[in-house]
């Protein structure tokens, strides 16, 4: 009896070993299938950046690309202005905020305890120009002349240079980056008159308003330039008789221009870290270049 109870206590401990065997390969398939996804997993998943309109159409455009590359992959890319972007993406609505400021310079006030958290990547760096409907003749304008328009010191083109026309402000809303270049550059900290001319949302619509508009003024990213329809319905004003150009803004030559910024709360991770290390990339750069932006590596003189 007792010699057939050692025998079933030795077939239970037998199967007990070869059952912990088949779960130990069992477990160490799986953590090896683990570590293989882990190597050579598809990029997935879905993230948002908004801001910065400026930055749009590059943002956009890499955006396209990494999707082609990366199917399971969705990045979407919306504007509403750099405040809107850097606001955003400090509550935790968006993955990235967009800006064509640092965070410091555009959250201030009450919402200056929001930039402590926001990580700054630097992508590109943008030119800007004074731009006018096409029949304004006028080819250059001083920052003082500048400053009086958008102040309503001067009201009709006649006053510097142009024909008897009323100058028509077109103004870019307060959450703008690019506005708060042009005051930063432009205007030289001075703020624009209240109750002037119209504002727009984005540089979209400036775009379309300054082509409708007769005697219009305002300013856009040079990336609003890149084809020749877009340079046929406005016309480029050169400030104090220097160009909007890479050469004359990376010499430091031409004053309105300023990073691209992309911000993310906190340090990035997973697509969204990966997404901003192509915004950086070899195979980005030439889009960089055809956009009419200008990789930061180029620029010679601090901001």
């Amino acid at each position: 009896m007792k010699r057939k109870s050692l025998k079933i206590v030795v077939a239970a401990m037998a199967i007990t070993l070869v059952g912990g065997l088949f779960a130990g390969c069992g477990k160490n398939a799986a953590n090896n299938s683990g570590n293989e996804t882990a190597k050579t997993g598809e990029i997935s998943g879905s993230i948002t950046a908004s801001g910065s309109s400026a930055l749009q159409p590059l943002a956009k455009a890499a955006a396209d690309m990494f999707m082609q590359k990366h199917t399971k992959a969705q990045i979407n890319v919306q504007g509403g202005g750099s405040g809107t972007g850097l606001s955003q993406v400090a509550q935790g609505a968006v993955n990235i905020g967009n800006s064509d400021l640092y965070a410091e310079e555009k959250l201030k006030g009450e919402k200056a305890e929001l930039a402590k958290d926001l990580v700054d990547h630097k992508v590109c760096a943008i030119g800007f120009a004074i731009v006018a409907n096409k029949d304004i003749k006028v080819d250059s304008l001083t920052k003082a002349q500048i400053q009086d328009i958008f102040e309503g010191k001067i009201t009709n083109w006649k006053e510097v240079g142009g024909d008897d026309l009323k100058i028509e402000v077109i103004n870019r809303g307060k959450s703008s980056g690019t506005r708060a270049t042009f005051i930063k550059t432009v205007m030289d900290s001075k703020q624009e008159a209240d109750g002037i001319g119209t504002t727009q949302d984005s540089s979209g619509a400036v775009q379309k308003a300054i082509e409708a508009t007769e005697g219009s003024i305002s300013y856009l990213a040079l990336s609003y330039f890149v084809n020749e329809k877009a340079k046929n319905g406005m016309k480029l004003i050169k400030i104090e008789e220097v160009e909007a150009t890479k050469e004359n803004i990376t010499s430091g030559k031409y004053p309105f221009w300023a990073y691209e910024h992309m911000y993310t709360k906190g340090e990035p991770t997973g697509l969204t870290k990966t997404f901003l290390d192509y915004m950086v990339s070899d195979e980005v750069k030439p889009i960089i270049e055809k956009k009419g932006y200008i990789p930061a590596s180029d620029i010679k003189v601090k901001q």
